[in-house]
């Protein structure tokens, strides 16, 4: 996929009327405040047509719950399918009596599956297994590679032009896993697959704005490589709006971002939940309006996710891209330029552990394809 660079653009979650990602798009690299004003007073006024189908495919659970919530939410919305092994019609009828544009329809079971898929502009995975304490994302991939195979081969079989959202970890692996099943489906296009590593931004931002005392409108962090541990590598060089940041908060400020999963599992050990459900949701919720921004035709959405591209030697990689009606129009290369010597480091610390983890999802993709699960 091709790579390009291009101004990256500061971010303001709000809510349903402004929405979850409203973002202030510019061709400069700094905008005035007066510029940022009328940007956001236009966005708020505006209120886009409902019309896009979104499904999500684990909606009972611990994410797809607060997620389906707000993907409810979402002006550009018009129908929302819920697909879960059980426990989904009450989360259906519980959303469908909030007063926003999108009809929701539930659907149970491996029979009702297709049915949930077809006609879908969007689909979102978080169906899977999650971490308990003392697992990592990799520990959960013989449970959840296969739950992804699963849907995959249906969303090929009933909407392969849809953008999917692959939220079920470890996404390093999952995500390769999703393109050789399209792959022998014959439906691949490496612009509509996308890994939803947005939770790592959303991390990245809330805590620089917490140690710098900045107002989160505008903060934009990107983050790159993959989705666990060491392979989650903010670039706080190129954090927005700039500042200076001391060896010893880049390395705080990286371990909290990379670890940040961790501490969200062992705190809630014991509880139903387990893992970062609630902010996985909310980064998620972002990441479905920004590409839905992208189809609609704004031509200025940009989002960092673990996409196939050229912008490293691995043929997969967490980057800013710029979304499109096609999904990625663009995968931005300009970030990877001038880092400091610790994100030197850093970049060239995850390539070995994000080259072995793409390397177990393609293995266990084409095993499928032989017929060999």
């Amino acid at each position: 996929m091709a790579s390009t660079s291009s101004p990256a653009p500061a971010s303001f979650p709000i809510g349903y009327s402004v929405s979850i990602s409203s973002r202030f798009r510019s061709s400069r690299s700094n905008p005035s405040p007066s510029l940022i004003t009328k940007s956001r007073r236009a966005y708020v006024h505006f209120q886009p047509r409902a019309s896009y189908k979104v499904t999500i495919l684990g909606a009972a659970g611990g994410i797809g719950e607060p997620l389906s919530l707000l993907v409810k939410m979402l002006p550009l919305v018009s129908t929302l399918n819920l697909y879960d092994i059980a426990n989904v019609k009450g989360v259906a009828a519980d959303l469908s009596h909030c007063n926003t544009p999108s009809q929701v329809a539930d659907f149970t079971g491996e029979s009702e599956l297709g049915n949930s898929l077809k006609g879908a502009d969007v689909v979102v995975i978080p169906a899977g297994a999650a971490r308990k304490p003392g697992m990592t994302r990799d520990d959960l991939f013989s449970i959840n590679a296969n739950i992804v195979k699963d849907m995959i081969v249906a969303v090929a079989d009933n909407c392969p032009d849809a953008l999917i959202h692959v939220l079920t970890n470890p996404i390093n692996s999952t995500v390769p896993v999703a393109a050789e099943i399209l792959k022998r489906k014959g439906v691949y296009n490496p612009k509509k697959l996308f890994g939803v590593t947005t939770l790592d931004v959303v991390r990245a931002n809330t805590f620089v704005a917490r140690c710098k005392s900045l107002s989160l409108i505008d903060v934009d962090v990107p983050v790159v490589g993959g989705h666990a541990d060491i392979t989650i590598l903010p670039l706080l060089s190129k954090a927005r709006p700039s500042v200076p940041f001391t060896d010893e908060e880049v390395r705080e400020l990286t371990a909290g971002i990379q670890n940040a999963g961790t501490v969200v599992v062992e705190a809630k050990a014991g509880s139903g939940s387990g893992s970062a459900t609630l902010s996985t949701a909310y980064a998620a919720a972002r990441f479905v309006e920004s590409s839905l921004r992208g189809l609609d035709g704004d031509c200025d959405v940009y989002e960092c996710s673990y996409v196939e591209s050229d912008v490293t030697e691995l043929p997969f990689f967490a980057s800013r891209v710029r979304l499109g009606r096609g999904g990625v129009a663009a995968v931005m290369s300009s970030e990877l330029e001038r880092l400091t010597e610790f994100e030197e480091k850093g970049l060239e610390a995850l390539k070995p552990e994000l080259k072995a983890s793409i390397e177990k999802g393609v293995a266990f993709g084409q095993k499928q394809s032989a017929g060999g699960g």
